[in-house]
């Protein structure tokens, strides 16, 4: 057995299941909510499962690990679309993957030599993916808190000189997960320059990027930043997109890693041992979505929709205002959050995430303690029912 395997921690939803059977059944008469994970719950675009239904003949073929060639030109023109950039090459900086989670933790299994003593930084809190890939790939982890006064981003100045020395993997995640930031172009310079010094990749994560408020307003990508600053080869650079959330098909398992073509030959190397190759049928129905943008923009009206309904109701009783991006809301709790959603649920049977779940304690806090995160992903009127709920709980409690 593999030794490493010990070193993970159980995920965050096996930590939530622990803790909510410690609050009892909540009352019968309320209807169970959950805020708790990001999954998408609007419609499935119509047009993605008829592209999935019509290409049904993909299922004889066996499909190449480097992806469908007019899927990757599709995602090339996408990307130069959406971010005003360049198009990537799609033959030598571009391939499909089967969602972001997938290619986040292959990639690190491709870059880290387990041999060099080697660090990932990670944002903390975080993905649990990029703990895990870390670990399994034999790394240590060095995490770097969010800071509430930096609007929940990070001062890379206090990594020590000695850490990013030992630095092979750096994860961003920009708009961020779970505080819904976004990077700056000047902290993307810093990044670059950190990266160039000491050697390491940057791993950029951007499933949330579709997810924002203001049409005129598009967060920065990573790709973007690069050509911004002259780095047209994105070296050092590896960026990672998903369908999942801009598109709502968690389940159809599809996005992108795109960026420096020497460290995509080598992710394409792992992967023709892995056995990551799309179907056929995914690379057409993904086809269809990255090629479609009014789905899209409704989709944005439908969470900008449940984040003015819901805001009113909870800015007075939790720390809590609207992300850069993203749907989430990062709130304080005016106790232990594992306390705050234990008893939550008992009173309410609204479900939220403890913010010490997404997190590790590192120089002497845990940055997700005393906060819970807050999914939007149901319908508005129950992401409604759930606000009052909770407001009506803090009032009678706290």
């Amino acid at each position: 057995m593999n030794p490493r395997l010990s070193a993970l921690h159980p995920y965050p939803f096996e930590k939530l299941r622990r803790l909510l059977a410690q609050a009892g059944m909540p009352p019968a008469a309320l209807a169970p909510i959950s805020l708790s994970i990001g999954e998408p719950k609007h419609t499935t675009p119509a047009l993605i499962a008829q592209a999935m239904q019509d290409a049904m003949a993909g299922l004889s073929v066996y499909p190449p690990t480097k992806g469908d060639a007019l899927l990757r030109s599709t995602i090339s023109d996408w990307i130069a679309r959406r971010y005003g950039i360049a198009p990537p090459d799609p033959d030598t900086q571009i391939l499909p993957a089967l969602g972001s989670r997938e290619a986040l933790f292959a990639f690190a299994q491709t870059i880290i030599d387990p041999t060099a003593d080697a660090v990932t930084v990670c944002p903390n809190p975080f993905y649990q993916i990029y703990e895990g890939a870390s670990l399994l790939a034999g790394a240590r982890p060095y995490y770097i808190n969010a800071q509430a006064e930096l609007n929940f981003g990070y001062d890379w100045a206090s990594v020590p000189a000695e850490v990013w020395h030992k630095t092979q993997l750096l994860f961003v995640c920009s708009p961020g997960n779970p505080a819904g930031n976004v990077m700056s172009l000047q902290e993307w310079q810093a990044l670059f320059a950190l990266s160039d010094e000491h050697g390491f990749v940057i791993a950029s994560d951007e499933c949330y990027s579709e997810i924002y408020f203001d049409e005129t307003d598009k967060p920065l990508g990573g790709l973007q930043a690069a050509q911004r600053l002259g780095r047209n080869d994105y070296r050092g650079l590896v960026c990672f997109s998903s369908l999942s959330k801009r598109s709502n098909v968690p389940g159809l398992r599809s996005g992108f890693v795109a960026g420096d073509a020497t460290l995509i030959a080598q992710f394409l190397l792992y992967r023709t041992y892995h056995g990551s190759a799309m179907s056929p049928v995914v690379s057409q129905a993904s086809i269809a979505a990255w090629n479609d943008e009014s789905h899209v923009v409704a989709n944005r009206q439908l969470y900008r929709e449940k984040f003015e309904a819901v805001l009113p109701i909870l800015e007075p009783v939790l720390g809590v205002s609207r992300p850069d991006a993203s749907f989430y809301l990062w709130a304080q709790t005016p106790c232990s959050d594992t306390d705050f959603v234990r008893d939550l649920y008992g009173a309410t049977g609204v479900t939220a995430l403890p913010g010490s779940f997404l997190a590790r304690e590192a120089h002497g806090v845990n940055p997700g303690a005393n906060r819970v995160r807050l999914a939007l992903v149901a319908p508005k009127q129950q992401c409604v029912e759930a606000a009052q709920r909770i407001a009506d709980f803090v009032n009678a409690k706290y």
